[in-house]
């Protein structure tokens, strides 16, 4: 099966992909986001639900709740920042200085794994933008975007999670004024980046839309995971 006829989705845990149990069409899937403008403010509400959600256990081992079905985009989206959310929260607690080394190890690997499921959903949401758009004749002349639409939804990912921690710094009780001040002041920049960022992402949908721009996606090929390509991994392997 080609890749674009996958429609992927990570079991509850996120340890392996698992296929739809229905295949729906792309077209279907996204038939409620037929007005322009509407991918970055839909993708940002399911980003800060999926925040939401995970701080109300705030555990990194808090199984995910999907509350979208899985023929909806919102459901990649959600899957997609929880991933983050969570990765977020391992890179937290590796940094504590008292972590015991054994520990540390164990949650090391936890991130390398983290990492590869974050880019293999960004893969995912791309092969829905390729599909989306794959009837669609690039115009003579039209320019390629310097990263895919889903490596822009990415950026947006984790530009929410760092938008609600630093409102939590900007508003922590026990914190100094001038702690308070600084973060506030970190917060109105990256506040300013998510608008930039959110236009920039419908315009560039807009312009894949319209011809004026065309998608090439590239596998990211990571290597410190593959016990064929790491040479750590495939000398212990003799």
């Amino acid at each position: 099966m080609e890749f674009l006829e996958l429609s992927m989705i990570c079991d509850t845990k996120m340890k392996k992909p698992t296929f739809f149990s229905q295949h729906k069409s792309i077209k279907s899937i996204f038939a409620s986001l037929i007005i322009k403008d509407m991918f970055s403010k839909l993708a940002y509400s399911v980003f800060e639900q999926s925040i939401k959600d995970y701080h109300q256990f705030d555990n990194v081992d808090q199984p995910i709740n999907n509350p979208y079905s899985k023929d909806k985009f919102e459901h990649l989206l959600y899957l997609k920042n929880w991933i983050d959310t969570v990765q977020w929260h391992f890179e937290d607690i590796i940094r504590d200085p008292q972590i015991d080394p054994v520990a540390a190890l164990t949650l090391k690997r936890r991130i390398d794994a983290s990492n590869q499921e974050r880019t293999d959903m960004v893969e995912y949401i791309d092969s829905y933008f390729l599909q989306k758009y794959s009837d669609v004749k690039a115009k003579d002349g039209a320019k390629i975007n310097s990263e895919s639409p889903a490596w822009a939804f990415d950026r947006l990912s984790i530009l929410a999670l760092k938008i609600y921690h630093m409102n939590e710094e900007a508003t922590r009780v026990e914190a100094s004024q001038e702690h308070r001040d600084k973060c506030q002041e970190k917060l109105n920049i990256l506040l300013e980046q998510r608008s930039d960022l959110s236009t920039a992402i419908d315009d560039l949908l807009a312009d894949i839309e319209n011809g004026d721009k065309f998608m090439k996606v590239y596998k990211q090929m990571k290597m410190y995971n593959d016990d064929e390509l790491n040479p750590v991994l495939y000398q212990n392997k003799k």
